[in-house]
């Protein structure tokens, strides 16, 4: 098989008596996790200067999972909180974060939900005084040297429901580019493609591989190389979607999942970059059934 434009993927033989291999990034690198959270959004971006931004932290039950992987990480403060929209399978799980770690400043689309997980969040970004920025259409914030977040959706008057209004945006390291298209559907994709270059390596797929989302036109113009879907493999949403798999699949992208891999990190220089899962799906299956027992 030809390799991928740009891209280094480290494979895991699928044999579990193999001993597994390890990766050293270089210290300049910038490193994006995909942490399973179950069925939800969490990202962790990790900047070359040591900056976190954590955006989204999935459902409440997820929070002492989050904790600790955040702790593995070395990670002791965040830098910034992107909360991309009031759900509570995106802000659930911030809660405790806000409880357990310095956090600087926020970002928001604004909306309010009245939801008891909602207002315990908003409760802790009082409690701790954290400074809260709204998002808007086409802000650029440097995070870093060289790494720029783009935004390219926020809330929208027009918006039928909250999806419609999730902060989306493009993440740029140099050459490389990610594009977090939270839980956006069809209309918003569309929009955002005619008015914004979409074009990216890594895909983080909207709503967690759903039928409102992932149109093939939409794909083509990110024509993304890896693509990464946020689910649980529980769940009762049906996602993600024979659809969006096939159109992925047209767009010959390579896809993973945190339900598949667990958690996933994308490491890179700013020229290539390397997927790391924490485990192939055939390991993922068989700790299930260990849980199980």
């Amino acid at each position: 098989m030809v390799p991928m434009k740009k891209v280094l993927h480290l494979f895991f033989l699928l044999l579990l008596m193999i001993p597994q291999i390890t990766y050293t990034a270089p210290n300049s690198g910038l490193r994006v996790h995909f942490i399973d959270v179950g069925q939800g959004d969490s990202m962790l971006v990790e900047t070359p200067d040591n900056r976190a931004i954590l955006i989204d932290g999935g459902v409440p039950e997820a929070g002492n999972r989050l904790i600790s992987y955040l702790k593995e990480q070395h990670i002791e403060e965040i830098d910034l909180m992107i909360a991309t929209h009031p759900d509570y399978d995106h802000i659930g799980g911030l809660i405790d974060v806000l409880e357990h770690f310095p956090v600087r400043k926020v970002l928001e689309n604004g909306e309010v939900q009245l939801t008891k997980t909602f207002a315990k969040y908003r409760f802790y970004l009082f409690k701790e005084q954290v400074p809260v920025q709204i998002a808007q259409a086409n802000d650029k914030i440097m995070l870093a040297e060289n790494v720029e977040l783009h935004i390219l959706h926020a809330a929208d008057e027009h918006a039928e429901n909250r999806n419609q209004s999730a902060i989306a945006f493009k993440l740029s390291y140099d050459e490389i580019d990610f594009l977090f298209m939270s839980d956006v559907e069809a209309e918003q994709e569309e929009a955002i493609a005619e008015k914004y270059d979409v074009n990216s390596e890594v895909l983080k797929v909207a709503h967690h591989g759903s039928n409102s989302s992932s149109t093939l036109k939409f794909l083509k113009k990110v024509n993304p190389e890896v693509s990464i879907i946020t689910y649980s493999a529980s769940n009762d949403y049906g996602h993600p979607v024979e659809r969006v798999i096939n159109n992925l699949a047209k767009v010959e992208s390579q896809i993973f999942s945190t339900a598949g891999y667990g958690n996933i990190v994308v490491e890179t220089d700013g020229k290539q970059y390397i997927v790391i899962p924490e485990m192939q799906p055939i390991e993922r299956f068989l700790k299930r059934i260990k849980d199980k027992e």
